[in-house]
Parts: structure tokens; C-alpha cells; sequence
């Protein structure tokens, strides 16, 4: 097997465990990880771009798997992803902060999420008192145990994430 597809082979298996991780997380706590205030305690693993670019497709396919397995609408399982993507997208882009890793997909989630609620659910909340709900649990998910679990693999990262800091740093 040459480098370039084991680099590929490599990528794809990392984007399909954290997809799957996600999944699993999102299905186990269920009742929390639906509404307009909601606990989703798989969104800690949006800081996972700062260790490695294959968390990007993982967390879109995760995020996408979980809303449609757990019967969320089509514009849930279209847009709520859509939120995760292009967090984890800023999330890779400031990985040279770890403090700043989190912020992305904590706003993406903030400013399209209510919307989501509003159409797809119909929820009567108004959309600021919505902006407020999702953003304390996001912040609770991703800034709290999103961190958390960042100092974690910090300490572990060669060892977990070695291969994509031999190549990318």
C-alpha cells in the first residue's frame, strides 16, 4: 500500500469513528439532545478540528446521521448539520488558539439553530429567547466539555492524532 492511500485509508477511518462517536452520544442522551433547550453532550466533539481535519466530515455525518436516526425534520437533519459543518470548518481554521476552538461551532449553532426550531418545529419561542437557550447549551457542551475533553487529548495527542501532526505540522 502506497503513503498517499494510507493517508486517505487513515482519513476516512478517523472521520468514520468520530462520525459514529457523535451518533452514539446524540442517541444515548436523546432526551436532552432534542428541543429549544437542549443538552446535545455529543457538540464536545466540535473541538476535535483543532487535533485533526478529518473531524470536519466526521461531525457533518455525524450531526446528520443522529438528527435523521432520531427523527428529526428535514430541515433539522439539512440545516442542524449545515451548523455543525460550518463550525467545525471555523473550529480547523483557529486551531492555532485552543481557546478559540470552541467558539465557531458554538455561534453557528446559536444563529442558525433558533431558526431551525421556528420552521421546522414550529416553535413559538421568539427567536432571541431561542438565541439564549441553544447558546447556554452549547456553551455547556462545547465550552465547558467541549474544554474539557480538549486538555484531555492535548496531553494524548501524538499519541492519538500522530499521524495528522507528522504531516500537517
Amino acid at each position: 500500500m502506497n503513503h498517499k492511500s494510507s493517508v486517505k485509508t487513515h482519513f476516512i477511518v478517523f472521520s468514520a469513528v468520530i462520525a459514529a462517536i457523535y451518533t452514539v452520544l446524540t442517541m444515548a442522551f436523546a432526551p436532552i439532545s432534542f428541543g429549544p433547550v437542549q443538552f446535545r453532550v455529543s457538540e464536545m466533539l466540535c473541538i476535535l478540528p483543532y487535533f485533526t481535519p478529518a473531524a470536519i466530515p466526521g461531525l457533518f455525518i455525524g450531526c446528520f446521521l443522529s438528527n435523521l436516526l432520531c427523527g428529526a425534520a428535514a430541515l433539522d437533519v439539512i440545516f442542524g448539520s449545515l451548523a455543525t459543518l460550518i463550525g467545525a470548518v471555523g473550529a480547523y481554521k483557529l486551531r492555532g488558539n485552543k481557546w478559540l476552538v470552541c467558539i465557531p461551532p458554538i455561534l453557528s449553532n446559536v444563529v442558525i439553530i433558533p431558526w431551525v426550531l421556528r420552521y421546522a418545529y414550529g416553535s413559538p419561542d421568539m427567536i432571541w429567547y431561542a438565541m439564549v437557550t441553544v447558546g447556554i447549551g452549547e456553551i455547556l457542551a462545547i465550552g465547558v466539555l467541549g474544554n474539557i475533553l480538549l486538555g484531555v487529548l492535548n496531553r494524548y495527542k501524538y499519541l492519538i492524532f500522530d499521524r495528522f501532526f507528522s504531516e500537517t505540522v
